[in-house]
């Protein structure tokens, strides 16, 4: 069988089906020219190449011979990889929201006329009907049908459908943004918070970095210890194996349990930075070393399995040769027999077992995922993991996308300075990875959004990846007083406002699908907010317009950060900053860095650095310079105010 067009994409999901029978397109004008010039409704099929039941439709249905011919004689079949065009996926997954009144998911499926309107949308859809679900062959002989009979009913459906999705006035009023949010937000982490095992939500369970990261402020801001317990809480039965990769380190996209035990085995390079991020903080705010233990394990993860070139690649997949985990779990008598060949006796062996939940049941399909349910510091567990590694090392190891996507990359970037501000060898790192990170993707004025390594980037940046690089340009600032890091973040924020920024209103990107960005936290944090920090720390630093610009963000979303701020953790954060204020630390570049570990003892989150001719500390805040410090006691005095 020939490839189909999608041979000569870069993407690794789009080749991944470039031998399907499906006669696929990519996203361009030839295939809505076909569809247009031979009246054909237009199948979408949005997805990533790490997506577990992405591989389960494509075996299922674009692998059927029967299926594809039916798909290939009456529709215009089009591939879209949601990593590189999340302005489309983001389009359309409003579409399965509207249509279907609940969130979609991946593979999304999208049905639409031939001059790009939808009127169908669902996400995995079975070959045949089964679990309540019309088949795909059922659901396209319908929609041919329909098309062909009468045409008419379907395009007044998606004119109506277009009509909702035509952008909307923005809030009428807003509603003032105060320190009862601080209240506000523990209350409704306590309602959502599972006691047992952390997290803020059932099964599903995914990390939430943004509300964990929010509680250390809240902490910090409030005295209290209930936020500081939620958020360690957490990260501590994260950590203890199935979510988090015991073995080789690193994350998994999220647990279909309550106690994080069995994960989705994808790893993403966006779950790992903000993670890594999320322990860091811990450390800094507790001085308990698991959390950097936990910390430096991420990072040798992704130096180790996903950084070439100091870059750092997009996902890992979950599957392996067709059975989803397969790389990642072992039979009790497979590690009963490696420990007993590496020296350890009979009942060594048992208590090895016990401590690693491995039994001959097995907590996954008849199979062990590893875990560590007391979180203990076995003194055997380094030569235990060596013999793990080694049991796992002949196996087909899963699937990577070698894409560098700007604003993940950067995630993981903003984690390694963060590291180096409490361990400067990962200074290095840092510095290396920011580089090549500037180097790949910005050309000229231009930054660029994703590409596959060693290749040349053409998709331009969304808003995600200026508001994500300026952030992690602002840490790189903060960890090495270093002002050209600050004035590259200043250059970019402005192209940022110039290009996706309108009244108060961000938009995630302008292309042939306008979308405004998120306000709530996804995934990963809002774009929207994450600029919106960002904006903050220049105003702090360079000038005050941007806190205007901030300001304006917040108000026009503030009714729905104030009614539900647990989904808006990081527009929270920004809030409380603006309202707080920033102080800002001037002095020396040297007595600045001489001070930096004094300050992470201040409970007052929000202190930026910045040097300045000025032997003395001079502390600062929007209005003015309120404190002239000769010695590090008597800086941290004038701070404790706060």
């Amino acid at each position: 069988m020939m490839p189909n067009r999608l041979d000569h994409e870069d993407s690794p999901y789009l080749q991944q089906h470039a031998n399907n029978p499906v006669d696929w397109y990519p996203w361009c004008d030839e295939a809505f020219e076909k569809a247009k010039r031979e009246n054909k409704p237009i199948f979408l099929s949005i997805g990533y190449s790490s997506c577990h039941w992405c591989h389960v439709m494509e075996h299922e249905v674009f692998e059927n011979e029967k299926i594809a011919d039916y798909l290939n004689r009456h529709f215009v079949s089009i591939k879209v990889d949601r990593e590189e065009r999340p302005d489309i996926d983001k389009h359309f997954q409003a579409v399965h929201q509207l249509l279907n009144q609940r969130p979609g998911g991946w593979p999304a499926s999208i049905f639409l006329t031939p001059d790009l309107k939808p009127f169908f949308a669902g996400t995995y859809i079975p070959p045949e009907r089964k679990y309540n679900m019309m088949g795909f062959l059922e659901l396209i002989t319908v929609i041919h049908e329909k098309w062909s009979e009468a045409p008419e009913s379907i395009v007044k459906n998606a004119d109506e459908i277009q009509r909702y999705l035509e952008p909307k006035e923005g809030p009428i009023k807003a509603t003032k943004l105060d320190l009862s949010l601080i209240d506000r937000t523990i209350e409704q982490a306590n309602d959502s918070f599972d006691p047992v095992w952390g997290g803020f939500s059932k099964a599903p369970k995914f990390p939430h970095t943004s509300t964990i990261d929010l509680l250390f402020d809240l902490h910090r801001l409030s005295g209290k210890n209930e936020p500081l317990e939620m958020a360690t809480h957490t990260l501590k039965n994260m950590a203890k194996g199935g979510i988090y990769d015991l073995v080789d380190g690193g994350f998994c996209r999220y647990s279909t349990d309550d106690m994080w035990l069995v994960p989705h085995f994808e790893k993403m390079t966006y779950d790992n930075g903000l993670l890594c991020e999320s322990y860091l903080r811990a450390y800094q705010t507790t001085k308990d070393p698991f959390y950097l233990n936990m910390a430096e394990d991420i990072i040798d993860f992704m130096k180790e399995k996903m950084m070439e070139n100091s870059l750092f690649y997009s996902a890992s997949d979950a599957d392996t040769e067709g059975e989803e985990g397969k790389y990642f779990i072992y039979t009790y008598d497979e590690i009963v027999h490696a420990l007993r060949e590496n020296g350890f006796d009979e009942p060594e062996a048992m208590a090895i077992c016990k401590a690693l939940s491995i039994t001959p049941q097995g907590n996954f399909e008849g199979k062990n995922i590893i875990r560590n349910e007391r979180l203990a510091d076995y003194p055997w567990w380094p030569k235990v993991r060596r013999i793990l590694r080694i049991l796992r090392a002949p196996r087909t190891y899963p699937f990577i996308d070698k894409k560098v996507i700007t604003s993940w990359n950067a995630m993981m970037i903003k984690s390694l300075f963060i590291a180096a501000d409490i361990d400067d060898r990962h200074l290095g790192d840092a510095i290396g990875s920011m580089n090549a990170l500037l180097e790949l993707m910005q050309k000229g004025d231009t930054l660029y959004h994703s590409v596959l390594i060693h290749k040349t980037p053409t998709i331009e940046a969304f808003l995600e990846d200026y508001a994500y690089l300026c952030d992690a340009l602002l840490q790189a600032y903060h960890t090495t007083l270093d002002e050209t890091w600050l004035l590259k973040a200043q250059k970019l924020a402005e192209h940022a406002v110039d290009r996706f920024y309108e009244n108060g209103e961000w938009y995630f990107s302008r292309n042939e699908f306008p979308t405004v960005a998120d306000i709530s936290d996804t995934s990963y944090p809002s774009s929207a907010a994450v600029m919106t920090k960002v904006l903050l720390t220049l105003g702090s630093l360079l000038e005050p317009r941007y806190r205007e610009i901030a300001f304006k963000t917040m108000e026009y979303n503030s009714i729905k950060i104030v009614k539900y701020p647990l989904w808006h953790a990081t527009f929270v954060t920004a809030a409380l900053r603006y309202i707080k204020e920033d102080i800002v630390v001037k002095s020396l570049p040297n007595r600045l860095m001489d001070a930096k570990t004094a300050l992470q003892d201040i409970s007052y989150p929000y202190i930026l650095l910045k040097p300045e001719i000025e032997p003395d500390y001079m502390v600062c805040n929007q209005h003015s310079c309120f404190a002239n410090c000769k010695s590090m006691e008597e800086l941290k005095e004038a701070l404790k105010r706060f």
